[in-house]
């Protein structure tokens, strides 16, 4: 027996309901590149990492919102159900969970896009530069 048979696999249902689940908490990089390349763009794309690190690099369509400046104010714009995807460095970074913590307790939809800017990367995909817009920012 190995350690990856030590503990045995959930039973088909059980694992159907955990993986279907995950889907209504993450999205990958293709998908939002997807949606943003084909004009398909019904979500919020929040780079939750600093400015300094927005201006460097991030993802064309992203607005620079770091986690611990969500707040209520920030998002009064936007229709209540407007679904936010946030994104930080990649794996490695928790900021899109933060994000996420903070755009669910406003009541707020979200998923994160785990692979971030690693992630986005190790797909081919491109990033823009430069700072982010007033109104993006504010």
């Amino acid at each position: 027996m190995s350690l990856v048979t030590a503990v045995p696999a959930a039973d088909s249902a059980l694992a159907l309901q955990h993986f279907e689940s995950l889907l209504g908490f993450e999205t990958d990089c293709w998908d939002v590149h997807d949606a943003l390349s084909g004009g398909s763009h019904d979500f919020v794309l929040l780079d939750v990492r600093s400015a300094a690190m927005y201006e460097k690099g991030h993802i064309a369509g992203a607005l620079s919102l770091p986690h611990g400046k969500i707040i209520a104010s920030k998002l009064a714009h936007y229709p209540t159900d407007t679904v936010f995807v946030t994104y930080c460095a990649g794996p490695h970074c928790n900021g899109a969970i933060r994000g996420a913590i903070r755009l669910a307790r406003l009541g707020r939809p979200v998923k994160t896009m785990p692979g971030g800017v690693t992630g986005w990367l190790d797909e081919g995909f491109t990033l823009a530069t430069g700072a982010a817009e007033a109104s993006a920012a504010a």
